[in-house]
């Protein structure tokens, strides 16, 4: 798992809606700070309230220059659907082969909902030059972020 001082994993997927736009993480490194939540599902409830979480501090994120991405293995159907109900206004990227899942050592299993193979919640604050200055995992997937320690991390990055 990458930790504060490490280069961060790059990865490509597919953007959350339904024109399923590529993404590749090296083409959002260099702009500023980039927050990475990954969640392990959509429309599941401690997943809504992190995200919009951070919608509600969006404008302080990009106040202090960032980016924000969510990042889950739904899919890109489930994470437009999701963004569109919730009026999310950042990105939702579907990594449905668990490519950025594996690279960042997220993998996880829920088996009494049914969920195999889905990220731990986790967030990693990425600098210009894709340095993690900033990485918190969730000891239980249902715990959320602390929001205000990350929004001083980021902008201090």
């Amino acid at each position: 798992m990458p930790a504060t001082g490490d280069t961060a994993p790059t990865f490509t997927a597919t953007v959350g809606t339904s024109d399923h736009a590529s993404f590749d993480l090296e083409d959002r490194i260099g702009d500023g700070p980039l927050v990475l939540a990954f969640f392990p599902g959509a429309f599941t409830p401690p997943c809504t309230n992190e995200m919009l979480a951070l919608q509600e501090r969006l404008d302080e994120f990009r106040d202090a220059g960032a980016s924000v991405l969510g990042v889950s293995a739904d899919s890109p159907f489930s994470l437009g659907a999701f963004q569109e109900e919730h009026g999310v206004e950042f990105d939702l990227v579907s990594d449905m082969n668990r490519e950025a899942i594996r690279k960042y050592d997220l993998e996880i299993d829920i088996p009494e909902l049914g969920l195999y193979e889905i990220a731990n919640r986790a967030v990693f604050v990425l600098d210009e030059d894709g340095t993690v200055t900033y990485d918190w995992t969730a000891d239980d997937p249902t715990n959320e972020p602390p929001y205000d320690e990350l929004l001083n991390e980021v902008q201090a990055a």
